[in-house]
């Protein structure tokens, strides 16, 4: 838009209106896609910073960490996003509020549990069964399971949980293992 404002023959004075989209195309444009929710969970870091903080509580409530992992029959890599998406959704609405769901690795998802280890068990089962009954082809799960116990670090309760989900992986789609020590 262009005004006269002519304090002297030479001097225009322009006026330049906002090129600001509306406010719900903002709106629109900042809020997450589907496609975006498995970029958008918690990283491994603040798992281990989530089971830093119920380690000390867990001798008096348990609490359990569950590792669900997919697997893939064409065992191509990456996951699509899509497939990642679906099964976050999945997860994210099959969970308690006060669990904690997160990333732990690629295509792994982590759930801290509040709860006994054979809880853990149970919810775990139905969680690989759930993922199997989304029907993407060729895309299955299985799960690790690791107490929280008085004395462990973070890091330890996640390499237990992830040892565990490696060994459900090799028996095949559907397994749950748990942790257990050496005899």
């Amino acid at each position: 838009m262009l005004k006269d404002r002519r304090r002297d023959s030479d001097t225009w004075d322009m006026t330049i209106a906002p090129n600001e989209p509306p406010k719900a195309t903002r709106a629109a444009a900042a809020a997450p896609t589907a496609a975006d929710m498995p970029v958008l969970l918690p990283t491994r870091e603040a798992l281990l910073e989530r089971i830093g903080a119920e380690l000390p509580g867990s001798g008096e409530q348990p609490v359990t960490l569950l590792v669900i992992g997919l697997l893939r029959r064409d065992d191509g890599w990456p996951t699509p996003q899509t497939t990642l998406a679906q099964v976050t959704g999945l997860l994210a609405r099959s969970i308690r509020g006060d669990d904690w769901l997160g990333g732990s690795g690629a295509a792994e998802f982590a759930i801290v549990l509040a709860g006994p280890t054979a809880t853990a068990e149970l919810v775990g089962a139905r969680l690989v069964a759930a993922v199997d009954a989304l029907g993407i082809a060729g895309v299955s799960a299985s799960a690790g399971v690791a107490p929280l116990e008085p004395g462990l670090t973070a890091n330890e309760v996640f390499r237990r949980a992830t040892l565990s989900l490696t060994a459900a992986r090799r028996v095949g789609a559907g397994t749950v293992i748990r942790y257990r020590e050496p005899v």
